[in-house]
């Protein structure tokens, strides 16, 4: 029986790349604990190394296991906005491959409301791959792919590039790409405005930031 979620994890752990719809665009997923696979991945985006990369994450359990301090603040978003698109900066004390996570050893992480995505992850769990990276489909510079058709187009002719997972009716959301919440200082900061609208995270933060 065909099982592309599990040849796709197959292809993580070769260090090969893969391409998956989020509920947002579509990503591309690497090992985040292989220094060759991100290598991969930056040089096929032209990615500048002091930009991070972020993780995929099944849900907010996933975290502790993965090294990453995530209580408190973190936890009321996790609860309020995941699976959703909703990235947190987190301290985290593992390493993983260089690039990953930022230079104070930070790593943003992702939990995808697309189902496709979900089980990416919780399979690379399962199979003690990965985690995979959770960064856009684009080359540096260029749109994400939004849709399958322009996901295809990106690799046309590209034997070495993602191998898009092929699933025929999972399709990305087409919402904006996620909101960016940095939760390494005592009081949340906004990096990025995105899916998660103002309207709907500023209250929460109020509320996280007050005494």
């Amino acid at each position: 029986m065909r099982d592309p979620i599990g040849d796709a994890v197959k292809r993580v752990g070769a260090g090969e790349l893969i391409a998956y719809p989020t509920e947002t665009v579509w990503g591309i997923g690497a090992d985040a604990t292989s220094d060759d696979a991100v290598d991969r991945l930056r040089s096929w985006k032209g990615r500048a190394e002091d930009s991070p990369l972020s993780i995929l994450v099944a849900d907010f359990a996933d975290l502790a296991p993965l090294g990453c301090r995530a209580e408190g603040a973190a936890r009321n978003l996790a609860e309020g906005f995941w699976p959703g698109p909703l990235m947190l900066v987190v301290p985290c004390s593992r390493s993983f491959a260089r690039g990953v996570g930022r230079a104070d050893g930070a790593v943003g992480v992702r939990c995808s409301a697309h189902p496709l995505a979900g089980a990416l992850a919780r399979r690379c769990d399962v199979e003690g791959t990965g985690p995979i990276t959770a960064t856009s489909f684009n080359r540096s510079g260029g749109p994400a792919a939004a849709n399958r058709a322009e996901a295809r187009a990106l690799v046309a002719g590209d034997p070495d590039g993602p191998q898009i997972v092929e699933v025929e009716t999972a399709e990305a959301g087409g919402m904006r790409e996620s909101t960016i919440v940095d939760l390494t200082q005592a009081v949340p900061r906004v990096l990025r405005w995105g899916a998660v609208p103002p309207e709907e995270l500023e209250p929460v933060l109020a509320r996280i930031a007050s005494p």
